[in-house]
C-alpha cells in the first residue's frame, strides 16, 4: 500500500470515528402536542435548552393534526401536517435559539436554546 493511500484511510477512518463519536452522545427528547399545547413528561413546557446534535421527536397526541415549523435562523423546518399518533423529529446542529409554533394553532409555541 502506498503511503498516499494509508494516509487517506486513516483521514476516513478518523472522519468516521469522530462522527460516530460525537451522535453517540447525543441525546433525543419527546415533546407531545396534547391540548393545544407543547408537554413533556406530562407538564406544559415553553422553553427547553438541549445540546447540539441532540433530536426532538414530536408526537401528536391531540385528536386534531398539528403543523410544527420554525422559521429561526439556526433551524429551519416545515415538519408539515400530522394526525394524533404520528410523530416527526428533528435533529439540532447549530447552537442558537430556535422558535417553534404550530401553524395551525398560534397560540402554541415552544423556544428551543441548543448549547
Amino acid at each position: 500500500m502506498t503511503p498516499f493511500i494509508s494516509s487517506r484511510i486513516v483521514i476516513l477512518t478518523t472522519t468516521l470515528l469522530c462522527t460516530l463519536c460525537a451522535s453517540a452522545g447525543a441525546n433525543e427528547y419527546e415533546v407531545a402536542q396534547n391540548a393545544k399545547r407543547f408537554m413533556m413528561k406530562g407538564k406544559q413546557v415553553e422553553k427547553m435548552v438541549i445540546a447540539v446534535g441532540d433530536t426532538v421527536r414530536f408526537k401528536n397526541e391531540d385528536r386534531f393534526f398539528h403543523n410544527i415549523f420554525s422559521l429561526s435562523e439556526i433551524q429551519s423546518f416545515d415538519l408539515g401536517s400530522f394526525r394524533k399518533g404520528d410523530s416527526r423529529t428533528v435533529t439540532f446542529d447549530t447552537a442558537g435559539v430556535a422558535e417553534l409554533e404550530c401553524a395551525i394553532h398560534p397560540e402554541m409555541s415552544l423556544t428551543v436554546d441548543v448549547k
